[in-house]
């Protein structure tokens, strides 16, 4: 009887160890769920960036200017941002699994009618669907990966949606490209047809909500109207600012400034009314756990560093280095085939290591690639040292991502898995946006003060002496051209090499600043709790 009592005690122990969310497992083998929501994943993420080439076609079908196609764009990411950190709310109203299948089949639908869309009015209110059916899916997905799996075995979960998010706005402007100029701007959203069929089939086939999800549903009957009221408005502003801010010159705009304080206010009066609601559309209480917050900063700074020097590069090699759209895609290419490589690796560490130490080489590999890229970026570098330079911008790429989304449920209820997911991806969208933002206004501001700085060493007397300037005059004189004309043409064939060095100089602080950033994530990694990889039912520490 001591025997059978000693035995049960351990048997207890053992159950004890596993708390009852954690026991249960999914129908189906998780690696085909995995699949089957990175393939819904990746779709939207895709179609985020697909259609920035196609912008002039798009407006010249539709007889519209560049600027009125650029709301293209920005009427969905408005949409996707509103619509990201409220995934979380919905989920747990109306349940995991239905909200992820509506989302995708109104994804698939917007696509269609995008790709039929008679006019700009008639696209710009179909991309807004999609936009917000998009919203859905990427923290939906990562949420229901964070279940199917056991703790072990999450960071090998992350790292296949971890290709979706790294590895789609790299092939998206490719294949956005290459679909127009072989066919038309419109397969760019009807090839989303089969994708979305297919996902839809296998979702509805393989996902199932867990025990604990299922408790939850429809118990939130009470809708927050203030909180979304605030939340669409502050972001819809907030994101209007970051896609015009440049290009209407910023603080020199009424209407950039106005929506400025808009967001400012009611981004500020949400964070201060959803504290206070017992049942938060968003959970900002989420952010008093250091883990939480810290990785959520980090995410920001990953979207930053990632969506600012994937639009960095193409830029240098194609409007200073006279590279192709093709050539250029071929570059950046390199970069992608080591992130691919290199995020299944990622996902069997995290089963081993810390992912907390896998941040700490992420943020250092990040910090070295950028100054790297300082020191030898200039307008002599070959194909091959371009390619390098690309590699070693992204190759810490994976020991972030896979590793932040892993650590950032440390310390948490399993209960609020869905909000996690949505603020996480939430931070790293937005970081995306701010990184398009922060990157074409330092390349435009530092490009004029260099430009002041090396003008001046085109007066006689200066670093660029006479002696040049008369044999360019000369030269151009020898080819048929009058002495006067010569020398006018000399001038400005300097002017235009200092118009391309100022920017290649821009381009270059722009690569210190993000050194400088990835450098201060290096330290303030060193503060994030960490997991334990060995065990099943993820004690923390």
């Amino acid at each position: 009887m001591a025997d059978l009592n000693e035995d049960q005690s351990a048997a207890l122990g053992a159950g004890s160890a596993v708390s009852a969310p954690a026991a249960w497992t999914p129908s189906h083998n998780p690696w085909l769920i995995a699949a089957a929501v990175a393939l819904a994943a990746f779709m939207e993420m895709l179609d985020a960036s697909i259609a920035n080439v196609a912008l002039p076609y798009m407006a010249g079908n539709l007889s519209s200017s560049n600027d009125e196609a650029t709301w293209i764009l920005t009427s969905y990411l408005v949409a996707n941002a509103i619509v990201l950190p409220l995934s979380g709310w919905i989920s747990t109203t109306i349940g995991r699994k239905k909200y992820f299948l509506i989302s995708l089949s109104l994804f698939t639908l917007s696509s269609v009618l995008c790709g039929l869309a008679p006019s700009l009015s008639a696209i710009i209110f179909f991309r807004v669907l999609q936009g917000a059916a998009g919203g859905g899916l990427q923290p939906v997905a990562q949420a229901i990966l964070a279940d199917s799996f056991p703790e072990h075995k999450r960071g090998q979960a992350f790292a296949i949606y971890g290709i979706t998010t790294v590895l789609a706005p790299i092939i998206g402007p490719t294949l956005g490209g290459w679909i127009t100029d072989n066919y038309s701007w419109r397969w760019i959203f009807l090839i989303n047809i089969p994708v979305g069929i297919l996902a839809f089939f296998l979702v509805q086939r393989m996902v199932e909500d867990p025990p604990y999800l299922r408790r939850l549903v429809g118990k939130i009957v009470r809708i927050d109207y203030i909180g979304i009221g605030l939340l669409a408005i502050g972001i819809a502003a907030l994101q209007v600012v970051l896609d015009k801010g440049q290009e209407d010159d910023w603080f020199g705009s009424h209407f950039i400034v106005t929506l400025m304080i808009i967001a400012a206010c009611t981004l500020l009066a949400l964070v201060f009314w959803e504290w206070f609601q017992e049942h938060p559309v968003i959970d900002v209480r989420l952010f008093k756990h250091f883990n939480f917050f810290t990785c959520n900063l980090m995410m920001f700074g990953f979207g930053v560093m990632m969506f600012g020097t994937l639009v960095m590069m193409p830029l240098y090699l194609q409007t200073l280095m006279g590279y192709t759209a093709e050539n250029a895609g071929l570059v950046m290419s390199f970069g992608g085939l080591f992130v691919l490589l290199e995020l299944p690796m990622v996902g069997r560490l995290l089963g081993k290591i810390q992912a907390r130490r896998l941040v700490h080489v992420g943020w250092a590999a990040m910090a070295f690639g950028m100054w790297f890229s300082t020191q030898h970026m200039d307008l002599l570098i070959s194909f091959r040292v371009g390619s390098w330079i690309r590699v070693l911008q992204m190759i810490g790429l994976p020991f972030l991502f896979v590793p932040l989304t892993t650590v950032v449920y440390v310390g948490l209820p399993k209960e609020k898995g869905n909000s996690i997911a949505a603020l996480i991806n939430f931070m790293r969208n937005i970081g995306m946006s701010f990184g398009t933002s922060i990157v074409t206004t330092l390349l435009a501001r530092r490009a004029q003060y260099h430009q002041q700085i090396l003008v001046p060493n085109l007066t006689p007397g200066g670093v660029l002496s006479a002696e040049s300037l008369q044999k360019m005059s000369h030269a151009l004189f020898y080819s048929g051209l009058s002495s006067t004309h010569a020398l006018d043409q000399a001038y400005g064939r300097f002017y235009q090499e200092v118009i391309v060095q100022s920017y290649s100089l821009a381009y270059i602080d722009g690569y210190q600043v993000f050194a400088i950033g990835a450098a201060a994530f290096f330290v303030l990694s060193f503060f994030l709790r960490g997991n334990r990889p060995h065990a099943p039912s993820g004690p923390m520490e």
